[in-house]
């Protein structure tokens, strides 16, 4: 078993019906650029029922069709923010509480202490997040994922990565491990993939290999280590 293979993502999740929503980070094989990427999956009505928007640097996920809200509460949030030196992304509202404890002086880990996996029984849907810091020409990142303790939802377990940067690597963590009733929860560190020096290649690839029934929204961006720039890719489902 060869635990430092890096796996081509599209291999990971093209034969998976619902991986739910997902975060990569990492950096791209030349090593020029900070690779960070999240995408949204459904089964509802409700949940599909969603696009990504930029607005003032950061990215919020939106009703397609306001007049089909069904309960907005776990799937309109900001899922990607800038904090001056760091770009915080996640699967739900927790951006804004790592946001605001980033600005109250708090670290990753500790903004995240009072937040806890989603409330939807019986899947306890794990919070998902991924913190870049930028720093000297380079970056670190962190991830984290809050997820039940037992099928009752009982208590909270907290996880936290924290990566120097590869060339060519990335980490990638999901909510689900697969479909299922109830939804069995991701499992283990998070994963090690490709990271391609191309965002549209890199784009593609993710969302090519996203189940087509399920896969709503995908958000892609490079950001230049050397210069700042960024390179932003939105793709939504519905148009």
């Amino acid at each position: 078993m060869d635990i430092y293979k890096i796996n081509d993502i599209a291999e990971l999740i093209k034969d998976n019906t619902y991986v739910g929503r997902g975060i990569v980070i990492g950096k791209s094989l030349d090593g020029r650029s900070a690779v960070s990427a999240y995408f949204i999956m459904g089964r509802s009505a409700n949940s599909r029922n969603r696009i990504f928007a930029e607005k003032d640097g950061v990215i919020y996920t939106e009703p397609f069709d306001a007049s089909k809200v069904e309960d907005p509460s776990l799937i309109i949030y900001a899922a990607v923010r800038k904090y001056e030196n760091k770009l915080i992304v996640t699967n739900g509202d927790q951006t804004d509480t790592i946001y605001d404890g980033l600005k109250a002086g708090k670290s990753f880990s500790e903004a995240l202490m009072s937040r806890e996996f989603e409330p939807d029984k019986p899947n306890f849907t794990p919070r998902i997040s991924g913190m870049l810091t930028f720093e000297n020409g380079d970056f670190s990142y962190d991830m984290s994922i809050l997820k039940s303790a037992d099928s009752e939802g009982t208590a909270c377990n907290r996880y936290t990565f924290s990566y120097a940067p590869l060339s060519g690597l990335g980490h990638f963590i999901h909510t689900y491990v697969c479909d299922g009733n109830p939804i069995p929860t991701f499992q283990g560190e998070p994963e090690r993939v490709g990271i391609p020096n191309d965002i549209d290649e890199f784009t593609n690839k993710l969302w090519d290999a996203l189940n087509e029934d399920n896969k709503i929204s995908l958000y892609v961006n490079y950001t230049c280590l050397k210069t700042g720039e960024q390179k932003t890719r939105i793709i939504n489902k519905n148009k």
